[in-house]
């Protein structure tokens, strides 16, 4: 996919979800409690996002699916993959 129809920020977390996934609910609440910013991209009411899902994920809509400034991804995570994650890229950028 090229750069174009990515819409996802070079320097920030982006989580691409719907408002009605309790899955995403559940890592909102993870940055939440971690105090790391993130982008929320609602993939119901933005057609290029939910393009960039599809073609991320083999055709499907796994949500939330979480893009890294590093370019690294994680899928429908459970909190505690979630929450380790987040401490290493808040380590990262306090190094």
């Amino acid at each position: 996919m090229d750069s174009s129809s990515n819409p996802t920020p070079r320097d920030q977390i982006t989580i691409y979800g719907v408002k009605w996934c309790s899955d995403c609910k559940r890592a909102r609440s993870v940055f939440k409690e971690e105090s790391v910013p993130y982008v929320w991209i609602d993939i119901d009411e933005n057609k290029l996002g939910e393009k960039f899902v599809l073609a991320t994920n083999r055709g499907n809509r796994s949500v939330p699916t979480i893009i890294f400034p590093d370019g690294s991804m994680l899928v429908e995570p459970g909190s505690g993959r979630l929450r380790r994650t987040l401490e290493a890229y808040k380590t990262k950028q306090t190094a």
